[in-house]
């Protein structure tokens, strides 16, 4: 199975079989979570996700109405917004890692070399 068939099929389902949502809920959380207290605009978010403006905006619509971010006016320009981790999206983080991490760990980083994993390393820092 390759990498881009587990992020789709394998992973997904053992998030599911715990109830948990989406994948893409616990990597909007991650991303809003690394950026506290500043929170992000939301064309941020989308850039760390890789998602289309549609997706994204849907998602944060489904992750706000679930109570896990907030929307605060953005003191640089009146017209825009930053998405902020709430408590409750902080919670909902930590109980879903112990389900995500080992997926990670058994389909994907266990299959990196060290230099695969440096490279891969330094591509995050850019």
């Amino acid at each position: 199975m390759t990498t881009a068939e587990l992020a789709i099929v394998v992973m997904p389902g053992r998030i599911r079989r715990r109830s948990f949502p989406r994948l893409s809920w616990y990597d909007a959380l991650l991303e809003l979570n690394r950026a506290k207290p500043e929170g992000l605009r939301p064309f941020q978010l989308q850039q760390r996700m890789l998602l289309a403006q549609y997706n994204l905006s849907r998602l944060t619509d489904r992750l706000k109405k679930a109570g896990y971010i907030m929307r605060e006016d953005c003191a640089d320009d009146g017209r825009g917004q930053v998405l902020k981790v709430t408590e409750e999206g902080c919670a909902l983080l930590r109980s879903m890692w112990p389900v995500y991490r080992p997926s990670i760990a058994t389909h994907f980083a266990n299959k990196l070399d060290t230099e695969e994993t440096t490279t891969l390393a330094l591509m995050k820092l850019r």
